[in-house]
């Protein structure tokens, strides 16, 4: 996209906030991954990522205090995780059409980055920390709340992913934790791994994504479906 066609683009962004875009450069630099800050010699968005994660971490425990005063620690904990997961705030960063205002190294733009999960995640934290240096507390945690927090799903089933879940039922049938191995395959621009979850020396499932903890998930998943299946019913022998 085109420099002035991207600043377009992020004063549409910012009017979401509720705010008058005057100077852009910071927010640009919420979208440059740290593959095009190399190419063009330029600061990359990952200390604005690092500041807007505990920006974003501190709007959504507050947040979640505030509107649920009977909540325990754990269910509280549960549902900041399902906040702040890079799967949520990749589909926050989607919605908001964060892929068209990324700026990524050749090679990593020839992989699809541009919809890679934990970019866009980082986009979003690296936004959110521009969006407090440059505005403060009130207007970010406004932007957080009516553009994500608002809007995530915190229900029972939402919030307790498919490892959790495994957990709790090896616990529960075998007195035992579920024991994940995992193997890269891919490059540094198409990043791949591999997961397996054993039981003893039982392979329970299998899985595969762009990061340790997807591939995790999924074999996690397929884990849970070894387990629950029900048992087969043997054949009966026919009489003679």
């Amino acid at each position: 996209m085109a420099g002035e066609q991207r600043r377009r683009r992020l004063r549409a962004l910012l009017k979401t906030a509720h705010v008058a875009p005057v100077e852009l450069e910071l927010f640009e630099q919420a979208f440059v991954h740290e593959s095009a800050a190399r190419e063009q010699k330029r600061p990359s968005n990952e200390r604005l990522e690092f500041l807007g994660d505990s920006v974003l971490g501190f709007v959504a425990s507050t947040w979640l205090y505030q509107q649920h005063p009977a909540a325990d620690e754990g269910w509280l904990t549960r549902r900041k995780a399902a906040i702040v997961n890079d799967r949520a705030l990749a589909q926050t960063a989607l919605r908001l059409g964060f892929p068209e205002l990324l700026q990524m190294g050749e090679g990593m733009v020839r992989a699809g980055g541009a919809h890679n999960e934990t970019m866009l995640a980082d986009a979003f934290e690296a936004f959110a920390g521009a969006l407090f240096l440059q505005y403060g507390e009130a207007r970010t945690r406004r932007f957080l709340l009516e553009q994500h927090i608002e809007l995530v799903d915190l229900s029972d089933e939402n919030v307790t992913d498919a490892k959790s879940r495994l957990q709790h039922l090896m616990q529960d049938r075998y007195r035992q934790v579920p024991v994940y191995h995992e193997e890269s395959v891919g490059t540094p621009q198409a990043p791949q791994f591999r997961s397996q979850v054993i039981l003893k020396d039982r392979v329970l499932g299998f899985g595969t994504g762009k990061s340790k903890k997807e591939a995790q998930l999924e074999a996690a998943s397929k884990a849970l479906e070894t387990l629950l299946a029900p048992p087969r019913r043997s054949a009966k022998k026919k009489q003679p």
